[in-house]
């Protein structure tokens, strides 16, 4: 179903003696959405996680995955879900075949449909070509394929990625993000935790940002900037010229000009200034571009820690 809500917490609360690790978060993800979970260590991020796939108890609230109950009905979830975590686990003395082959038993497939299912996600993850080697000779980013490989044997409707890219180059990553978008292309939900905001805002539709185990913002990344870096416009200028900056700050309705590079200038404005903008700067430099600029997670994040650190 096109727009199925396939994860949904309400009020879950995990409680360990006297620290409140997750307080009381509402959480839903639709079926075909990418959504990320972003916040520092101890947020309450993987506490979530482990919550949602049945791995922890809940304090109070209650969750729902793919339909079930996570804690009444763990097998029933783990058949839908697929889990990988930050650290990826396999038998090094066994190949990459019986590894996936003796968890795809467990979930109950066939022998026929391990091997058909084997050989389509190998090859969706660049591994065709080692599929009978040992995984004690894999590297770290082998391993993270592989581990994306197992979860596309089970055809999941949701894939939760705790911290994928951690370890893995700029190529290797990039190449993991295309394969994390294919999931949501398949029609397979992704929960995505990271602490790589850049990453985050190239993959997800949504952000649910966490801080001492509540959800303090949840929304697109627009939405966020909006909530946490004002309702201004913010216009990125490429122009060559003398006095540019100068020019634009004596402007009215300009809030602040930023050079980000040797012809680049971000400037804050009250309202949307691009028309008044050409007209200042036409007649005595060369303006080669204005547009909106996108907003950047990493300036939302760390202006809204930087707010909560100032609060307290």
């Amino acid at each position: 179903m096109a727009d199925e809500v396939v994860i949904r917490a309400a009020g879950l609360t995990k409680r360990y003696a006297a620290t409140l690790a997750v307080d009381h978060i509402d959480l839903e993800v639709h079926s075909s959405e990418i959504v990320g979970i972003l916040g520092p260590n101890g947020s309450g991020k993987t506490t979530t996680i482990l919550m949602l796939l049945g791995l922890t108890e809940p304090t109070e609230g209650r969750a729902e995955v793919a339909g079930f109950d996570p804690l009444r009905e763990p097998l029933e979830v783990k058949r839908r879900v697929g889990y990988l975590p930050d650290s990826v686990g396999f038998y090094d003395g066994l190949s990459a075949h019986d590894n996936l082959a003796y968890t795809a038993r467990l979930a109950g497939m066939s022998r026929r449909e391990i091997d058909e299912r084997f050989t389509e996600a190998l090859a969706r993850v660049g591994l065709s070509e080692v599929g009978r080697e040992r995984v004690g000779t894999f590297s770290r980013g082998m391993r993270q394929r592989l581990g994306l490989a197992e979860i596309l044997m089970k055809h999941p409707s949701i894939a939760i990625l705790d911290e994928p890219t951690a370890t893995l180059d700029p190529h290797s990553t990039q190449e993991f993000l295309g394969m994390i978008r294919a999931l949501k292309n398949d029609g397979t939900a992704v929960l995505l935790s990271s602490h790589h905001l850049d990453q985050v805002q190239t993959v997800c539709d949504r952000v649910a940002l966490f801080n001492q185990g509540r959800i303090a913002l949840s929304g697109s990344v627009t939405d966020l900037a909006r909530q946490v870096l004002g309702g201004g416009h913010v216009i990125d200028i490429e122009v060559r010229g003398v006095g540019v900056r100068d020019r634009l700050a004596g402007m009215s309705g300009v809030v602040r000009v930023q050079v980000m590079g040797p012809q680049l200038y971000r400037v804050d404005c009250e309202r949307d200034l691009r028309p008044e903008i050409a007209r200042l700067l036409a007649p005595s430099s060369e303006l080669t571009g204005i547009r909106f600029a996108e907003p950047s997670l990493n300036e939302v994040y760390s202006r809204y820690f930087d707010e909560v650190r100032h609060a307290a």
